[in-house]
């Protein structure tokens, strides 16, 4: 029976660089929602049908992503490699807007926080967006886990 979901998720230590400890909550935070509801469906089709559920490692290494897909018990099934030059712009926006948020929750009027908050919502969709259309053909998903994947690329992108 299909159990198209993440179940567990790994990034690769050796592709984050150091990062802020607001980094590391937006980090903490995308895998737990993650881990809490997602839609994840490779769509190659395996000769024994298994579909699900998945444990993945993301790893960002030359310019590409790599999404490491494995079974329930860790074998490995399937890699797919995806370049990052579409999400050069998208990752560079949402980091400055990130930014902008942190430094607004610090010091900014609620009406402030709340328009900085909107427009990085809005970076935010549109990467998710990106991110979808990216992974058609190969990997199914859902709006919030892209959104959610979209974080951890983000964090992978970070370099010392």
């Amino acid at each position: 029976m299909a159990d198209p979901r993440i179940i567990d998720v790994h990034l690769d230590e050796h592709s984050i660089g150091w990062r802020s400890a607001d980094v590391e909550q937006e980090r903490r935070i995308a895998i737990f929602d993650l881990l809490e509801g997602n839609h994840f469906a490779p769509q190659r089709v395996h000769a024994d049908g298994y579909a699900g559920p998945y444990r993945i490692k993301l790893e960002s290494a030359e310019g590409r992503l790599g999404i490491h897909i494995h079974r329930e018990d860790d074998s490995h099934l399937e890699t797919l490699v995806l370049a990052l030059g579409r999400f050069r712009r998208s990752i560079k926006d949402y980091f400055a807007i990130c930014d902008s948020y942190y430094q607004a929750i610090r010091a900014a009027t609620p009406q402030q926080i709340e328009t900085v908050d909107m427009a990085r919502r809005a970076v935010h969709n549109d990467a998710a967006e990106l991110l979808r259309e990216r992974l058609e053909g190969k990997i199914e998903v859902d709006f919030d886990t892209a959104r959610r994947l979209f974080t951890l690329i983000c964090v992978l992108h970070l370099r010392g």
